[in-house]
């Protein structure tokens, strides 16, 4: 049976002591040192279920995460982009123990409308002994959609995250003296998911922005393609040290790929394809197939069935299910699972021609349009609204709004601006927005998406677009 996360830190800290685990842009922490804060903090969890983390880029988010993997207390993971509603609704479906936050992230988790005690690591640090998990037992609930609509909570245990480090092992080249970038959020699981497996291998974690790790000789790089666009238009001089670039979300475009190789000579680009429910799927390396909708090979282990054009998954990666009032239910069924995904599959090479359902990823995050134009038509004097995606280079997508106006009273651009602003979390809010007299629509009389795209290629948008990145706010 696969080792459990925590016990894989435990050994590299046992094996490495002295070697450096994580690189914040406030502390540097040993291996020891970061172990003796994992075990205090799994003690000072002990006999909790579940505890609530809002985790930023600091080491303290990894020892609390870490040590309640340790202690075998579920981790309700936390986003910033959550609305206050919806932090209700998690935190009453999940029912943590305690809500922990650095003390940095108390404002944020204050706006979010909680007004309960917040937890620090200090705070939880207790003396004793901890029984372990065990690999049955809940590892994570994630939320699927940080951005609108009802969350979905999803629920990975202990033993479905060991597998995946063990593909992880497999698949990519970390070791100890390795210096592994993840100059994301923590609280988007691609970035939490590198952190931890770059310590189970006893690697140094490096938290900072991602020119500053470069910059110090990183080997490895855990990007999204707006993190990827971001160092190609740095200026930098081409870093030799990368080995290799561990990329996820929207897919990668090549033109990204080929500018990223000049900036990085050395590296292997990796992108792989996957799902909070679903885990790893496939993967490819270097630049890509010339075929845009290619999403490589599967990984080891991996069985891809395709039933009516959608992707149907089964692997001992898979989530458990959904957590809802009812408990978990909405899981794999005899071991298969699907996100909604459409494609098809040539021996062992997948191919994705998008969700069936509208939702696009803007940097690593789902967007539900549906919830974009119901915001601007509860606006009085907006009439209808149509929200579609547009490819972006450095996001992956983006929504673009048309809209048509009342004739009487209709509100100003600048007063949907606010109206956006004040109603949808930012990752929802449009890049651009567009007044036309009527929407296109079909003979049938439904929305008319490619007449509508082409509308936004030959029109100037009304408004500012707003850049919404996946690198972390410092």
């Amino acid at each position: 049976m696969s080792e459990l996360l925590a016990e894989r830190i435990r050994a590299r800290a046992v094996e490495y002591p002295e070697s450096t685990a994580i690189i914040s842009g406030r502390e540097r922490v040993g291996y020891r040192e970061f172990w003796s804060r994992v075990a205090r903090t799994a003690a000072g969890l002990a006999g909790m279920n579940r505890v609530a983390v809002l985790p930023t880029s600091d080491v303290e988010s990894l020892v609390v995460v870490t040590g309640a993997a340790y202690a075998g207390v579920s981790v309700v993971l936390l986003h910033r982009h959550l609305l206050p509603d919806q932090l209700s609704r998690v935190l009453e479906l999940a029912k943590p123990g305690a809500v922990v936050a650095s003390a940095r992230q108390h404002r944020r988790v204050r706006k979010l409308g909680f007004d309960g005690v917040i937890g620090t690591e200090s705070v939880l640090a207790a003396a004793g002994s901890v029984r372990g998990a065990e690999p049955g037992s809940e590892l994570l609930v994630g939320i699927t959609s940080g951005t609108t609509g009802e969350p979905k909570l999803f629920v990975r245990n202990q033993l479905s995250w060991a597998t995946t480090l063990d593909r992880s092992d497999a698949t990519f080249d970390i070791g100890n003296g390795d210096l592994v970038s993840a100059p994301g959020v923590l609280d988007h699981t691609h970035f939490l998911y590198g952190a931890l497996h770059a310590l189970t291998r006893g690697a140094t974690v490096d938290l900072r922005p991602v020119m500053e790790s470069l910059n110090d000789g990183a080997t490895h790089l855990y990007s999204v393609p707006t993190i990827a666009w971001d160092v190609v238009r740095s200026g930098t001089a081409p870093i030799p040290t990368v080995r290799e670039v561990l990329s996820s979300a929207a897919r990668w475009p090549r033109p990204g790929r080929e500018a990223l190789q000049e900036v990085l000579p050395n590296a292997s680009l990796v992108h792989f394809y996957g799902a909070s429910e679903l885990s790893f799927v496939s993967f490819d390396r270097g630049l890509g197939d010339a075929d845009e909708h290619s999403a490589g090979r599967l990984f080891d282990g991996v069985e891809v069935d395709i039933r009516d054009g959608l992707v149907f998954v089964r692997s001992d990666m898979l989530f458990d299910g959904y957590l809802t009032e009812h408990g978990v239910t909405g899981g794999p069924v005899d071991g298969w699972m699907s996100v909604g995904d459409k494609g098809t599959l040539h021996g062992d090479r997948l191919h994705l021609f998008g969700r069936a359902s509208e939702t696009l990823i803007r940097a690593g995050l789902n967007v539900e349009p549906a919830a974009i134009e119901a915001a601007l038509t509860a606006l009085p004097g907006i009439a209808e609204a149509a929200c579609i995606a547009l490819p972006d280079p450095r996001m992956g997508q983006t929504p673009a709004v048309a809209i048509v106006l009342a004739a009487d009273n209709p509100p100003t651009l600048p007063e949907i601006w606010r109206h956006l602003r004040t109603t949808l979390p930012t990752p929802s809010i449009p890049t651009h927005l567009l007044t036309l007299p009527t929407l296109p629509r079909t003979p049938r009389g439904k929305l008319d998406h490619q007449a509508l795209t082409t509308t936004f290629t030959t029109h100037r948008p009304a408004g500012q677009p707003t850049d919404v990145g996946a690198e972390p706010s410092r």
